[in-house]
């Protein structure tokens, strides 16, 4: 067992030995149908934190001859697949920590020197009268030893994309490491199976990717990979059950990560501490300062401050995140800064309206610490007015609710101008903002006759009324009320048990002023 060459599987087993471990051992089956074919280089990015060691040190113990994993693997879904016996402990594996290389050196010229050093140290341990003295070049060596005993790899590269992340490395040092890699693994006898995991997708060079043979799984289109990148619903409920936990709760803080083939995705780090500490909380989010997420949304591009401030009300927002050079430097536009805030796990991103929302509950907190300082002044003026107009909203204060939007909006009319009802219904978000502690904010609720502008259901647990909020733009404010009325929006309430409030707001383009009714409506 060597460090590099077939390290074994005690860090796999060790996940295993943890009190909370959910089994993701059929990811295994989307490996062994690449081994070995033209399809056999995977990249695989999520953001920290998320399970990617995890993920690949099984794989390391399921391929590696270094050890006999059978006993191990047994308890576990990968056993009963089609295969499973086939390639358990048949190949040789090399595993790369790419971060723990950076990490002692100076230079990329180090780093690359470092890694072929160690591994071709490791290989003549093995396959010494195979390997020429002279040679220092990997990728040689491999292929010199592949002709002479024609011995396959399968190579495992953890934090591939480190170097782009911890470092201002110099494109001359990127393409440096990206050529390396190139060379290594396109197009290679000796490789059987190269599986890259990351968080950035991989860099591109203008509009190619420098390391096109690898198919990529990423948080814009994990496809087949989708379930394997956090927990899925079905697993946290079983959790829930299992230590007796709130599970509308653990949704509310930990879920909002979608995908076609799997709609619900749960931060793994987040729903593992709760279950834990027996307490809900920030925990991901912890394990990196705010300032992080700062740097990435105070950046002064066109239309970026608005996107933010759509999306802390709850809004999702239309990016393009094929422009994106998957690294964290090259920056030309919103998009792109949105685009790395999906791959590091700040936002997610729904492919089929190629919109950008902020997940949950932990992930709102950070952007709601992340938002201070001189240029964020309007808006966290706007927020702090907001439990005020929860409090008028209750009690049925209308003139107040009136002046208080009214304040809003000319806070904010550099991002809120208005145009139509979606601008509205960004700008009553915004004012309601802090009803996220109290509510779950539903935009256009299905109800059978229509759809309701916004409704605000109440928590588990919380006293304060149900809210129907109609938006009107140009009309009036009973005029809402009546739609809401007429349509019965209210039906759609059927599993409410308790009064709500009908609010109808309108906006005059003409007096810039919004105009509110408040009706008390309790269910037969």
């Amino acid at each position: 067992m060597g460090v590099y060459l077939n390290p074994g599987n005690i860090k796999f087993k060790r996940a295993c030995n943890s009190e909370i471990y959910v089994d993701k051992t059929e990811l295994i089956t989307m490996t062994n149908r690449a081994v070995n074919t033209e399809q056999n280089c995977i990249c695989v990015s999520r953001p920290r934190r998320f399970g990617k060691s995890m993920a690949a040190n099984m794989l390391a113990a399921y391929y590696g001859r270094g050890c006999d994993s059978s006993e191990l693997f047994k308890p576990y879904k990968i056993a009963k697949c089609k295969g499973y016996r086939e390639n358990l402990n048949q190949y040789n594996v090399i595993f790369l920590n790419v971060q723990n290389a950076f990490s002692r050196v100076k230079t990329m010229e180090e780093m690359l020197q470092y890694i072929q050093r160690e591994i071709l140290a490791e290989l003549r341990q093995v396959y010494d009268n195979l390997i020429p003295r002279e040679e220092d070049i990997l990728s040689a060596a491999m292929e010199k030893l592949y002709s002479r005993a024609e011995e396959d790899f399968i190579f495992i590269i953890d934090e591939w994309d480190c170097v782009f992340r911890c470092r201002q490395v110099s494109n001359e040092e990127q393409t440096m490491y990206l050529d390396f890699l190139r060379d290594l693994l396109k197009d290679k006898e000796y490789v059987a199976l190269a599986y890259m995991t990351g968080i950035l997708p991989i860099k591109k060079y203008g509009t190619h990717s420098a390391l096109n043979m690898f198919e990529e799984y990423s948080m814009t289109s994990p496809k087949g990979f989708a379930e394997y990148i956090g927990f899925t619903e079905e697993e946290v409920q079983r959790l829930c059950e299992e230590y007796q936990v709130d599970f509308e709760m653990m949704k509310s803080w930990y879920d909002g990560y979608t995908f076609p083939k799997a709609p619900h995705i749960y931060n793994p780090k987040s729903v593992v501490d709760a279950l834990r500490s027996e307490e809900f909380a920030s925990y991901w989010t912890k394990t990196e300062t705010y300032e992080a997420l700062k740097i990435y949304i105070d950046m002064n591009f066109d239309g970026l401050k608005d996107a933010i401030v759509q999306m802390i009300t709850g809004e999702k927002v239309v990016i393009h995140p094929e422009r994106f050079q998957n690294d964290m430097t090259t920056f030309k536009s919103k998009d792109d800064v949105l685009t790395l805030l999906v791959h590091l796990g700040y936002l997610a991103y729904d492919s089929e309206t190629s919109m950008v929302y902020i997940p949950n509950s932990e992930i709102q907190g950070e952007f709601h610490n992340a938002i201070e300082g001189e240029y964020w002044k309007d808006v966290i003026d706007s927020i702090e007015k907001s439990e005020k107009l929860l409090q008028a909203t209750w009690n049925g204060e209308t003139e107040t609710v009136e002046k208080i939007i009214d304040e809003v909006h000319s806070e904010n009319t550099s991002i809120l101008t208005y145009n139509n009802e979606n601008s509205l219904s960004c700008v009553i978000s915004l004012a309601y903002y802090n009803a996220i502690k109290y509510y779950t904010k539903i935009r256009e609720l299905p109800t059978g006759k229509g759809f309701a502008d916004i409704v605000y259901l109440p928590k588990k647990h919380s006293d304060k009324p149900a809210m129907i909020v109609e938006l009107k733009y140009d009309q009036s404010a009973k005029g809402a009320i009546a739609q809401i009325k007429e349509k019965k929006y209210m039906e759609s309430l059927r599993e409410y048990q308790g009064y709500m409030l009908l609010v109808g707001v309108n906006y005059d383009r003409n007096t810039k002023k919004h105009s509110c009714v408040i009706e008390k409506y309790t269910k037969e």
